[in-house]
């Protein structure tokens, strides 16, 4: 029995449509505001969610959702870039914030700022604790002049140097240059710090707070910190010096009560002036030493002493009124010590440069200001107690006379050059006991000062005519000085050095040929006879009276690398 004929199964898309969303508008689905709210990639997933299961346009719609998110991608990326820039543009155009220097609070929220030299009166973000700022910290403002940040202080700044603390804890400050002195508050890092006049301060950029010490000004860098050993039995040929030294400087400090019984003035200064190189600087450095060790061994007490050392032309200055300021800077440093108890010195080397004798002239006119604010600090309201003014020159006649008067200087004591004892005794000095010496150093002395002080033809230098028409002839002894014979020992010890480097001795010693060499060749480099226009005053630096002088000339010809040529 044959089967019956199956019917063919309908195609899938043959199917009759099951009930489904499809035919079903957007619009009855949702309402139109949460359609509105949807985006693009959520429409087309509704819309796929309606196609019944394996109807041919869902893989249209895959497709379509692929692009759709693959734009959205880029533009979500450019929309991004785009903002960033927009960012940056942003603050391409906004204004710069201004830092500015806290001073001080002013109420519970404005704050008084300096920016660039201008006082504001500010207000403070309240994220801000006005009590976080602190003087002289740099602060941050917008273009409204309102606080928004602190920076903390400034590593930078200006340094000036404090001339006087004022009563309130504010600074009085000066520049080098000479410029206009101004005040300045502290800020808080220094608010609880002991300082003097003198230091070095560094300011913030708006120079209304000190910020931090840098260090001691220059003024107390001419200050030796301790004085070598100098005792008297080290300083050789000057014995009358040293003897007019002591009496005007040491006997008033050891015998105060004797000079208060007699109502017998202390001196304020002297003056030691004489032939250059023959000891005034020592002098002055050996007072101050010996003065010390002769308090220290009477009384028991040790006095620090301060040696202020300055040389003259340092306090020439430019500036109108800085020369003066130096002037009353370096009594003030003076004063100040020796009311800590110590002994202080203020020995001014060539003091003629800037005390000389006052005249009518462009170039002259620092002299008329300079020599008068001197007198006055010798003369001062404030006196000089336990300081010892010192003045070395090599030109005494050119110091104006209202500094040499009685009163503030009140001993000229003159410093001589060496005669042949004194000259022996300085070479001993020289040759000391620890030096490699072929003979005894007294043997060798005498015998290289005999050589020194021979009135021998070699050893005749210049010859002076005077006005009564006596004839004087100068030999190298007559021009001796401690500085010459110091060299003379040197020269002998390179000598001796060169000679046993030559030898590769094994005893190098410093032998009396050694030294009469090195004289003779000291000689030769220094015959140097002065000029006709400068023969005045070379005359004065050797002990002569130029009024009494008619004729100076050499004895012999000078000596020159090539003769005969005109």
């Amino acid at each position: 029995m044959a089967e019956p004929k199956k019917k063919p199964l309908p195609r899938e898309d043959k199917l009759p449509a099951e009930p489904s969303l499809a035919s079903t508008p957007l619009a009855d689905l949702l309402p139109r505001e949460q359609l509105e709210q949807l985006s693009t990639l959520q429409l087309v997933d509704l819309i796929t969610s309606k196609l019944p299961p394996r109807h041919a346009s869902i893989f249209d719609m895959v497709y379509l959702r692929e692009r759709i998110a693959a734009q959205e991608e880029m533009t979500d990326q450019a929309r991004a870039a785009l903002e960033k820039m927009d960012a940056i543009i942003e603050k391409l155009r906004s204004p710069a914030f201004r830092v500015g220097t806290f001073l001080m609070p002013v109420d519970k929220d404005k704050a008084h700022v300096c920016l660039g030299g201008t006082d504001y009166v500010c207000r403070v973000d309240p994220a801000i604790p006005l009590a976080s700022l602190q003087a002289g910290q740099r602060v941050l403002c917008n273009e409204a002049f309102a606080v928004v940040q602190g920076l903390g202080f400034d590593r930078n700044g200006p340094i000036v140097r404090v001339d006087e603390l004022l009563s309130d804890g504010r600074l009085r400050i000066g520049q080098e240059a000479g410029l206009t002195n101004f005040v300045i508050q502290r800020s808080a890092l220094l608010a609880k710090e002991k300082m003097k006049s003198g230091m070095e301060v560094r300011l913030d950029v708006n120079q209304r707070v000190a910020l931090e010490i840098i260090g001691v000004g220059k003024r107390v860098e001419r200050a030796l910190e301790t004085v070598s050993e100098l005792p008297w039995s080290a300083i050789g040929g000057q014995d009358e010096a040293v003897r007019a030294i002591r009496d005007a400087i040491e006997l008033p400090f050891l015998h105060r009560d004797l000079f208060k019984k007699f109502e017998h003035s202390v001196p304020k200064g002297f003056l030691l002036h004489g032939p250059p190189g023959c000891g005034k600087t020592l002098l002055g450095k050996a007072t101050a030493y010996n003065l010390r060790q002769q308090i220290k061994t009477q009384t028991g007490v040790d006095h620090p002493e301060f040696f202020l050392q300055v040389k003259g032309p340092e306090i020439l200055n430019m500036w109108v009124g800085e020369s003066e300021r130096q002037v009353r800077d370096l009594f003030a440093q003076c004063r100040e010590r020796a009311k800590d108890g110590a002994l202080a010195f203020l020995f001014i080397d060539e003091a003629e440069s800037i005390l000389g004798t006052r005249r009518s002239g462009r170039f002259n006119s620092i002299l008329s200001t300079l020599v008068p604010m001197f007198c006055t600090e010798m003369d001062g309201i404030e006196p000089l107690t336990n300081v010892v003014v010192i003045l070395a020159s090599n030109r005494a006649d050119l110091i104006d006379p209202a500094i040499l008067r009685p009163g503030r200087i009140d001993r000229k004591i003159r410093v001589r050059r060496p005669d042949q004892a004194g000259a022996q005794a300085i070479y001993e000095i020289y040759l000391r006991d620890s030096l490699p010496l072929a003979e005894p150093k007294a043997d060798l002395a005498r015998a290289v000062t005999e050589a020194h002080f021979a009135r021998t033809p070699d050893n005749e230098f210049a010859e002076v005519n005077f006005r009564s028409g006596r004839r004087e002839l100068l030999c190298r002894g007559d021009l001796a000085s401690g500085a010459i014979i110091a060299a003379v020992v040197e020269r002998a010890k390179s000598l001796a050095i060169r000679r046993a480097i030559a030898t590769q001795a094994t005893d190098p010693q410093l032998t009396r040929t050694d030294l009469l060499t090195a004289l003779r060749l000291e000689h030769e480099e220094n015959d140097l006879f002065p000029s006709t226009d400068l023969t005045e005053d070379w005359l004065k630096l050797t002990d002569f009276d130029p009024e009494n002088v008619v004729k100076l000339g050499p004895v012999r010809a000078r000596k020159t690398e090539r003769s005969g040529v005109v």
